[in-house]
């Protein structure tokens, strides 16, 4: 069994393997060598027991198998890559920019960012992943990047609002200092700004930027651009069902992680016209 596989076997049930499984076998394949390539570089920026020193050396690794594979002599960790990049010219750059933003984790604890920094977070681990899929999708560079650009922002803010707690227990908080300054709250320690009675002010700033990009994202789908653009349209669809059921419920403690019921999930699919 290839790590794709077992990768798409762990994954089996997600919005993300309900948007993918609509692909025909080889993008869905690249889709899932991309997501697996995501997976363990962010592993590494997660995994509390190593030193900060370390997970920089594990993630120069990565980036020195990168060099080797783009030269024509891929390691082992590359293997379910080397087949996509060719077929779908996947570039080095973006996986570079991933690699960059889970180094952003790495370097410190990212703690309210100003807005400008978490844009750019979002750009290298959300909207490179976009670039890379773009391409899987067979889109034109216009319109690809543009969509990766705007649907990145608008799933990793979604995400953000989404995992609020899990990333506080590890020391984490990527609400944007804007945010903080405009809902009142002086702190910038995770756990305190979670409980602090403005939060809901605080995420629902967020959740507005997010909206923007979802429109955007809105936009460029309706123009019918080239490309199998039913994926990125109910991953678009899905996610922004999310945060609107965490927008009816608040952020206020006690929150839950929102997610939605494989019953949903078709639901969304079928009214976004995914069926048939």
């Amino acid at each position: 069994m290839t790590d794709s596989v077992s990768t798409e076997t762990k994954v089996s049930g997600s919005s993300f393997y309900a948007a993918m499984r609509i692909l025909p076998a080889p993008e869905r394949a690249a889709m899932f060598a991309i997501y697996d390539f995501c997976r363990k570089v962010d592993d590494i920026a997660d995994d509390p027991g190593p030193t900060r020193m370390e997970r920089r050396s594990a993630l120069d690794v990565w980036r020195n198998d990168l060099d080797q594979l783009y030269a024509g002599t891929p390691p082992e960790s590359f293997a379910d890559l080397v087949d996509p990049i060719g077929k779908f010219g996947l570039e080095r750059a973006d996986f570079l920019a991933v690699i960059d933003g889970m180094q952003m984790d790495v370097d410190a604890d990212i703690r309210a960012p100003d807005f400008e920094t978490l844009d750019l977070y979002c750009d290298r681990v959300a909207s490179a992943v976009g670039r890379l899929s773009v391409k899987v999708f067979g889109m034109d560079d216009g319109p690809g990047r543009d969509l990766a650009y705007h649907l990145g922002r608008a799933l990793q803010f979604t995400n953000i609002l989404r995992d609020l707690d899990e990333d506080a227990a590890m020391g984490r908080l990527y609400l944007p200092a804007e945010a903080l300054i405009a809902a009142g709250i002086d702190t910038r320690e995770p756990t305190a700004v979670l409980a602090h009675p403005a939060i809901d002010t605080a995420c629902r700033w967020l959740a507005a930027k997010a909206h923007e990009q979802y429109a955007l994202t809105g936009e460029i789908l309706a123009a019918r651009p080239r490309g199998r653009i039913k994926t990125p349209a109910l991953m678009s669809a899905v996610y922004g069902r999310i945060l609107k059921a965490m927008e009816a419920e608040g952020w206020a403690p006690p929150r839950r992680r929102v997610s939605l019921s494989k019953g949903a999930l078709a639901w969304v699919a079928l009214t976004t016209g995914l069926f048939g």
